[in-house]
């Protein structure tokens, strides 16, 4: 097929790659020859304009001025985009630097712009608008190499924008050929703004040369400010870096940087390529024509033309995380390479040429690099597991390394093929144990390896995560935190206790019983519309019980009001499992309910408060109702179960449901 968009290079591409196949022969079809002629001849067929858009730039302005009136939040946001386009920025506002938003004054402080008093200028204290353009006229006499006016304010003396004060402002501009920008006034336009983003380097958080913008052309603002976020979050997190590498090859390629040694070609860096290149495709510059080989005969100019047509090629099919991270070492490879000892895979196919044709550009040779991904497993169920938690550990993972915690169901999941490893954390080994794992994790991962540090719950939640990011990236890695159900939340529910309920808890607070290298920590104090969430604290019931009812608090273990002793108590083992145990009762009697009950089953967990009588039986919804604990004791033993003697109630196994999900 001949693309009729470019018709002279089709005609080009047919004369000179199938004469001779369809004109040449001797003996040729009168159908050929028909086909060949109605080829040539055809006319071309160019799109017809559509009015409407706008012709959208990008403008760089080093030793240019842009001048903003107003001093607001906008003008603050307009200036910081010129600033970032190498110009210099000079903000004309009623009231000076006492006027501007922070960030304005910030700004000046710091000598990146000028802010500049209307009521400074000449004449300035008349509000008739006709009088405004003399003034601003003369002002704009004072400052050269204005190139554009962004208006977020008229100027007005009673601080309202108006058209024609706004439009005064405008005629001055234009007087000028200086190209204005009128906050919602866009017949007092000639640009407007898109939203824009400029993408950071993923590991280093520079900045890069990459930018988007989007416009709806006045059609919805908001809406392109969503469209531009959603096409962000689309593209990968090394595309920024992705460009500042290919830049770096670029400038190589055409001589503006040195290649790294042992490159003993000079090329000349006077000569432009690229229009070359562009004359050469008519117009439009392709990286799918096949590049020529490196000989021993080209000159510095063909040298150089063969590297932007490589440059080219791997722009195009490259993936970006193998652009981003390109080493100089890579790049020389791709400029130096020889076509008999390269192959780009997969060009072949997707261009429907001749392997033989192809450029050779083997990003498979790159070394692999390792990643580290901090999981959350859940409670223990394998259907709490999050799709990011399954997807890493069937089908990402190279090595797991587990805590001991992490029940066999969900370590059944992993392949066999996969390596797992769990932690030998035992009391007096703990930090020992943790050191070896995160050592493990690092030296997988400087082996390429995928590693996935499995961890029960979600990983931040008492699940030493935050320091296990600081170590890996000390070493290298920024490791991807990936949330889990926390059994803070799960495990109440399992056992039908709503952490919040209306009428009976309205808020929820969670602590651990176990300070770091098992010293003691400070428990809340009692409010009664507070649920009360102790992680890892059983092994230690008795002592957490103390130091909430003791009311003299004498050791400050404590911050805030004693609990009251019949409050309701649950102890959860097991949370999710097959033999999970859920044992209520009250704190003056849960430490003898644990000891009657046999061994604990770890992990367990606690839940202090009114909830957990909440959802029993009929449920009492109304403990924050006016006079309500004056009905307390007989609450409780109505939840218990009516006997005095009853002081405790067991409840094992998971609701017969979770068998079908």
């Amino acid at each position: 097929m001949l693309d009729s968009g470019n018709c002279s290079s089709a005609r080009k591409v047919f004369s000179s790659s199938h004469k001779q196949h369809y004109g040449a022969k001797k003996g040729s079809s009168a159908a050929s020859q028909a086909f060949i002629s109605t080829a040539i001849t055809m006319q071309p067929s160019y799109p017809t304009p559509k009015r409407g858009a706008a012709l959208i730039l990008s403008f760089r302005l080093p030793n240019k001025t842009v001048v903003i009136l107003g001093s607001g939040s906008l003008a603050a946001t307009r200036a910081f985009a010129a600033l970032e386009a190498d110009s210099s920025v000079i903000i004309l506002a009623r009231g000076g630097v006492n006027s501007a938003c922070e960030e304005l004054k910030w700004r000046a402080q710091q000598k990146q712009l000028r802010i500049v008093d209307w009521d400074d200028l000449p004449s300035s204290s008349s509000s008739e608008a006709s009088n405004y353009g003399d003034i601003l006229d003369a002002f704009l006499e004072t400052i050269p190499n204005v190139a554009l006016a962004i208006v977020t304010d008229t100027l007005s003396t009673n601080h309202t924008r108006n058209h024609a004060s706004a439009q005064t402002i405008y005629r001055v501009f234009k007087a000028r050929n200086i190209p204005v920008n009128t906050t919602d006034m866009i017949d007092l336009c000639d640009f407007s703004f898109t939203s824009t983003h400029r993408f950071e380097h993923y590991e280093t958080g520079q900045k890069t040369s990459l930018q988007i913008g989007v416009t709806t052309n006045g059609q919805g603002c908001r809406l392109a400010a969503r469209l531009r976020r959603e096409i962000v979050a689309k593209l990968p997190r090394e595309v920024g870096a992705a460009v500042e590498q290919v830049g770096q090859m670029r400038a190589m390629a055409k001589g503006d940087a040195p290649l790294p040694p042992n490159e003993d070609i000079s090329i000349p860096v006077d000569e432009d390529i690229d229009e070359e290149e562009l004359a050469e495709d008519g117009g439009v510059l392709t990286p799918n024509r096949p590049v020529p080989s490196r000989n021993n005969t080209e000159n510095a100019a063909e040298t150089r033309r063969r590297r932007i047509k490589w440059v080219a090629q791997v722009s195009e099919y490259w993936p970006i995380s193998k652009l981003a991270s390109m080493s100089e070492v890579d790049m020389k490879d791709v400029l130096t390479a020889n076509q008999n000892t390269m192959s780009l895979s997969g060009a072949a196919n997707i261009l429907g040429a001749p392997q033989a044709q192809m450029p050779s550009l083997h990003f498979k040779s790159f070394p692999k690099h390792g990643r580290i991904l901090l999981v959350g497993s859940g409670p223990g169920h394998p259907s709490l597991l999050t799709i990011a938690t399954h997807t890493a550990l069937t089908q990402l993972a190279d090595l797991v390394l587990s805590d001991k915690l992490v029940p066999d169901a969900v370590l059944s999941l992993i392949p066999k093929h996969v390596e797992v490893r769990i932690a030998r954390k035992f009391p007096g080994n703990a930090e020992g144990a943790q050191i070896e794992m995160m050592e493990a994790a690092v030296e997988a991962a400087k082996r390429g390896l995928t590693v996935v540090r499995l961890k029960q719950g979600d990983p931040v939640v008492y699940g030493r995560a935050g320091e296990e990011v600081l170590y890996f990236r000390s070493h290298g890695f920024e490791p991807l935190v990936v949330p889990g159900v926390s059994s803070a939340l799960a495990a109440p529910t399992f056992a039908g206790i709503p952490v919040t309920q209306r009428g009976v808890a309205e808020s929820f607070i969670v602590c651990t019983g176990v300070g770091r290298k098992g010293k003691e920590v400070q428990l809340p104090g009692y409010e009664r519309g507070r649920t009360l969430v102790v992680l890892m604290g059983v092994a230690r019931l008795q002592q957490v019980v103390n130091t909430l009812v003791d009311t003299t608090d004498a050791e400050n273990r404590r911050d805030g009001p004693a609990y009251p002793p019949h409050l309701p108590i649950a102890i959860i083992e097991r949370a999710s499992m097959p033999d999970q145990r859920v044992i209520s009762s009250t704190l003056k009697d849960i430490v003898r309910a644990l000891d009657s009950n046999g061994e604990q089953r770890p992990p367990g967990m606690m839940v202090i408060g009114w909830a957990v009588l909440a959802l029993s039986g009929p449920g009492d919804v109304g403990v924050l109702e006016e006079g309500a604990e004056l009905d307390d004791e007989a609450r409780v033993r109505r939840w218990l179960g009516g006997p005095e003697s009853l002081s405790w109630k067991v409840k094992e196994g998971i609701e017969t449901g979770w068998d079908s999900v």
